[in-house]
């Protein structure tokens, strides 16, 4: 499969850039700095880009059968996910690329009790901004006419190693039996790359954890 990943010089970018690899994908990584990219193989491309200009983002999503965004936004500055999300949106739009598939956020999952995980007490005040901004990129996605897929991991992501033991769910946060909910950079990866290979979530949002 010919994938462009946006974002793959980040801790999630990076794992996800590599599952690719990994699984024989031909990949177009756009950075930009592409000095940051460590991994150098026949099949991997790396390009300089910005995921802000959609007529770059059309560029390199042209004859794609995927666009995956691990984009992340720094904090202070999270109002720029929405100017990222209508960039690749209109970008994938005008390539007629197959699909695209964004890292989001585990903020707008719903809980047991019925709130949103960023809504309920002991939710990190510093960051709800983040939060708030991965939920209204979401329904930036909702609202758009392209094939897209969305992926929230669990409430916290480590950097643990990938075991391809995971479970899959599609509004609600996973929790394990103490109530934790978490997953690692490796089975996001994982994960990530499943639902490329075998679509399961087009036109919708899933998590993952264990």
């Amino acid at each position: 499969m010919k994938v462009t990943i946006f974002g793959a010089t980040g801790a999630i970018g990076k794992t996800i850039l590599w599952e690719l690899m990994d699984r024989g994908h031909e990949v177009t990584a756009v950075v930009r700095d592409p000095s940051k990219v460590e991994m150098v193989h026949e099949r991997l491309r790396v390009e300089q880009g910005d995921v802000l200009n959609p007529d770059q983002v059309a560029d390199f999503a042209a004859g794609q059968e995927a666009v995956v965004s691990a984009y992340g936004p720094k904090f202070g500055e999270e109002e720029e996910l929405l100017e990222v999300t209508r960039s690749l949106i209109e970008g994938v739009r005008r390539a007629n690329a197959g699909r695209l598939v964004v890292v989001g956020g585990a903020g707008s999952l719903m809980t047991d009790s019925g709130e949103m995980l960023m809504n309920t007490p002991g939710f990190p005040e510093e960051i709800k901004p983040l939060a708030q901004a991965h939920a209204d990129a979401y329904g930036l996605l909702e609202e758009s006419n392209i094939h897209w897929t969305y992926m929230s991991p669990a409430a916290t992501i480590t950097t643990g190693r990938r075991t391809g033991q995971f479970r899959i769910g599609m509004t609600r946060v996973i929790t394990d039996d103490l109530g934790e909910s978490s997953i690692s950079v490796g089975d996001f990866a994982a994960a990530l790359v499943d639902e490329l290979d075998d679509p399961q979530f087009v036109q919708a949002r899933f998590t993952v954890g264990y």
